[in-house]
């Protein structure tokens, strides 16, 4: 996945817009849904964010805390090796973004990437490690810079996703 620097003049300029307060609000209303419309359309090959900003947008299935169901939406999720690393951001919002929840309750998921779909193990990492997978998405996504200060008190949780097994092939059903 190619840094910040590296990309071209217009990715630059749209991800560094998601990290100015009027443009953030904007992207918390229309991200996930134009990400869901165009993932549908292309068969789960991309997204708008992904196309905008050159970042690969994965869709993450989650099992709701409460619910016990099936929650679908997409994601900035990281390579690191096999293993895959989410940001809990929110956007910078005072509060964790559901699927964090969904995912401390039930650490386990299944993320689709280019539809290939892997299912994983989840752990929140803390210390030395969390600071390194946290440093390396802001090389890649520079508002993560923004965001520790707009959470206010909130620490922005860093999560390791582990694969338990691989399944490839056409993206399993479509984001709920």
């Amino acid at each position: 996945m190619k840094t910040y620097r590296q990309s071209p003049p217009l990715r630059r300029l749209v991800r560094w817009s998601a990290g100015t307060r009027p443009l953030v609000k904007l992207y918390r209303l229309i991200q996930e849904p134009l990400d869901r419309i165009v993932y549908r359309l292309t068969r789960g090959r991309a997204t708008v964010s992904s196309w905008l900003s050159g970042i690969e947008i994965s869709m993450l299935t989650t099992t709701g805390a409460r619910t016990g169901r099936p929650r679908t939406l997409p994601v900035l999720a990281l390579p690191d090796g096999d293993d895959v690393i989410l940001i809990a951001s929110n956007f910078g919002r005072p509060r964790h973004p559901c699927w964090y929840h969904n995912l401390r309750a039930y650490p386990h998921a299944t993320v689709i990437t280019a539809g290939r779909s892997r299912d994983f193990v989840v752990r929140e990492l803390s210390g030395a490690d969390r600071d390194r997978c946290y440093a390396r998405a802001e090389e890649i996504f520079p508002p993560f810079t923004q965001y520790p200060r707009w959470a206010g008190t909130r620490q922005i949780p860093v999560l390791r996703l582990h694969p338990t097994g691989t399944r490839s092939g056409a993206p399993a059903g479509t984001p709920s």
